[in-house]
């Protein structure tokens, strides 16, 4: 307590309160003394009593201990020496090898050229590792995001799939299925299995990191005590993997199944594989082109799955299926905000405005600002951040945060490259009742979105798809310059010089080099310059 006319504050307590603290840190001490006798450490160092002078032959003791003393020190004094000697060796063997470079050296037979390393973000690399997933697998599994089925089918690879020999068969799996309305979820898995047999799957998405069977079994206890519907929880593995393996018996083949799970960027290929193996075997995430190669992951002992890079979409696909995917604002072909645009129009107004709790918007400048003052994307001043705020939305929309749905056809048709013939095939081999019921089991036990949460979307259709990429020769000179010649041609028609052009002669077919420079001499009239307005009249200043 600080008195009123002393400066300080008085450090004297009571007796009670020190002898308190007193004996409070002698128990500390005791405690700390009993530990560390059990671990067998001892605090005190013991010290060196030396000799004792009624020890006999004290005086021999001391000389033979300097001794041994002296003898330490030469031996550290050798080794100095030595490591000396060393090091200048080093140098002189350095300066001589330096003298040899210096000298002219003899012709070497070639060597041939090391070829280099291909670059794994170009896309004739992904093409290619995407066609070494699908010639190496006998069972290829497309994965589909189940808010847009048919807006994540490729029809080229599905074709591709078809027309590989080996008799592959092809396999449809519906990923997400907890962000759609369960309504909508088997009006897609009836249209579906028409052509293919149809898997409805929910992956775990907290699986991250590199774990052993015993974390496997932790993880598993911890998510039967949490909400089944939980990012934690995964719903369709087991009915997937005993559907493969009894595939794979039936093959009667000595080797294991290969399966190649292939699909379109961001649509939950790394994480199907991850929740059916059970720890983090492939790098997932939001972000788009995580897998730049293929990857082997055995699920059981004649089970094996293949991770591949996702399809590379064609910029011949509509706007709203690329801004979908976010693929133009990738290759800086479009703004972030014009795919926002693209894919408000494809959205109910109302549903946005409940679904991101924003007021009334004209138009989607004014959403991606009313968006950025909801979540706090603020710069200096307060100015809303548009340009954050819009691509956080086309991050909800890509990645696995947002549900949107899409209507299934109700008259599904076969494509062109199906028929009868090819279904039965597809669907041929597989126990298509243990099927049913593993999606009967999967649909049961996933807790799904109303439809009033979960915004309509309107589907563009299939997505085409890129499976090879030819690199384009670059045009030759005289081509570019003829191109922007015709493209000059539309502004010397408005300058009036169409005309002109045509009153001249006509240019000789092998004009000289341009290198060459000719000057042609021009009559002068001589008579004209003198009658012209410019010529001045010396009458007029001196009058």
């Amino acid at each position: 307590m600080k008195r009123p006319l002393l400066k300080k504050a008085s450090k004297r307590v009571s007796c009670s309160k020190r002898y308190k603290i007193q004996k409070k840190v002698r128990d500390h001490t005791r405690k700390l003394r009993k530990e560390l006798k059990k671990k067998g450490v001892s605090k005190r160092v013991k010290k060196d009593p030396g000799v004792p002078n009624s020890a006999p032959f004290k005086e021999e003791v001391l000389r033979e201990a300097e001794q041994r003393r002296l003898q330490i020190e030469e031996q550290k004094e050798k080794k100095k020496q030595v490591k000396k000697v060393e090091r200048a060796k080093k140098r002189k063997r350095e300066k001589e090898t330096g003298s040899k470079q210096t000298e002219p050296k003899a012709k070497k037979a070639p060597q041939p050229e090391k070829q280099p390393a291909p670059d794994k973000t170009s896309k004739q690399y992904l093409c290619s590792e995407l066609n070494k997933v699908i010639d190496a697998s006998d069972v290829v599994i497309e994965v589909l995001d189940a808010r847009d089925p048919l807006g994540y089918r490729c029809p080229q690879l599905e074709e591709a799939v078809l027309q590989r020999e080996g008799n592959k068969k092809l396999l449809l799996v519906l990923s997400k299925i907890d962000l759609v309305p369960k309504e909508n979820v088997e009006r897609w898995i009836q249209c579906l299995q028409l052509e293919f047999p149809v898997v409805a799957f929910k992956a775990s998405t907290q699986i991250k990191d590199k774990t052993v069977r015993a974390r496997k079994s932790r993880i598993v206890a911890s998510n039967e005590v949490l909400d089944k519907s939980r990012a934690a929880a995964c719903f369709g593995n087991s009915s997937l993997t005993e559907f493969l393996a009894s595939y794979a018996a039936k093959t009667q083949n000595e080797a294991s199944l290969k399966v190649g799970v292939v699909g379109f960027p961001n649509v939950g290929k790394s994480s199907l594989i991850n929740s059916l193996k059970g720890i983090l075997a492939c790098n997932a995430g939001i972000k788009r082109g995580i897998t730049k190669s293929m990857q082997e992951v055995h699920i059981s002992k004649n089970v094996k799955l293949m991770d591949s890079p996702g399809v590379m979409a064609s910029p011949s696909n509509p706007p709203a299926s690329m801004a979908l995917r976010s693929l133009q604002v990738e290759e800086g072909r479009d703004s972030v905000l014009e795919a926002v645009r693209t894919l408000l129009k494809q959205c109910d107004h109302s549903q946005i405005m409940l679904q991101y709790n924003v007021p009334d918007f004209r138009n989607s400048l004014e959403f991606v600002t009313l968006f950025a003052k909801k979540r706090g994307y603020l710069q200096k001043g307060g100015v809303p951040n548009a340009e954050q705020a819009a691509a956080a939305f086309l991050a909800d929309w890509t990645g696995a945060k947002i549900s949107y749905h899409c209507k299934a056809p109700e008259n599904h048709g076969l494509p062109a490259y199906m028929s009868d013939a090819v279904v039965a095939e597809m669907q041929n081999g597989w126990d298509l009742n243990y099927l049913k019921r593993g999606n009967e089991e999967t649909l049961n036990g996933v807790k799904f979105p109303s439809r009033a949460s979960s915004i309509g979307f309107i589907s563009k259709g299939p997505t085409a798809g890129l499976l090879s990429i030819i690199a384009e020769d670059k045009p030759d000179a005289a081509v570019s310059e003829r191109e922007v010649e015709q493209n000059n041609e539309p502004e010397k028609i408005a300058n009036g010089e169409e005309a002109n052009e045509k009153e001249e002669p006509e240019k000789p077919q092998n004009p000289p080099p341009k290198s060459r420079v000719t000057f042609q001499s021009v009559p002068i009239d001589i008579s004209l310059s003198a009658t012209t307005q410019d010529a001045y009249d010396f009458n007029t200043d001196f009058k």
